[in-house]
């Protein structure tokens, strides 16, 4: 599984986007499966929105149903833990997608990434300590 973040599935779906043709490049990735949670789903739906088109979300949200694009469930316990790193990361700062890709991260037990956001994603560690690889800073 390789999580995803928003700007990569921005960058796919949108030919204009400076990162489209890496994004391009890594979708047979979708292979090996990729996820995200909630929050990459809001905020990538209000992007599709605002840029593009309402088929944009549409296929965002048939690619969830169909399984595609898997979505983590955020425990409800980890609500404490989204707010350490956010206060953590605040210089940056990190928002609630980003902290939720963190504890994504830690659930897989990898930090490997799709992400257009190779300065934060550089900066953040899972765990703590463990740096992300971003998939898409090597296409």
């Amino acid at each position: 599984m390789i999580a995803v973040d928003t700007g990569f599935l921005l960058a796919l779906v949108d030919a204009r986007d400076r990162w489209h043709e890496r994004a391009m490049a890594l979708r047979d990735t979708a292979s090996e499966g990729w996820i995200t949670t909630w929050p990459v789903i809001t905020e990538t739906a209000y992007l599709y929105s605002s840029r593009l088109d309402e088929r944009a979300v549409h296929a965002l949200l048939d690619d969830v149903a169909a399984g595609e694009l898997l979505v983590w469930d955020i425990p409800s316990r980890a609500a404490s833990e989204i707010g350490k790193l956010i206060r953590k990361y605040a210089s940056l700062p990190m928002d609630l997608a980003d902290a939720s890709l963190v504890l994504l991260a830690e659930h897989l037990g990898h930090g490997r990434i799709l992400s257009t956001d190779m300065r934060d994603f550089g900066a953040y560690r899972w765990k703590n300590r463990k740096p992300f690889k971003n998939l898409l800073e090597a296409a």
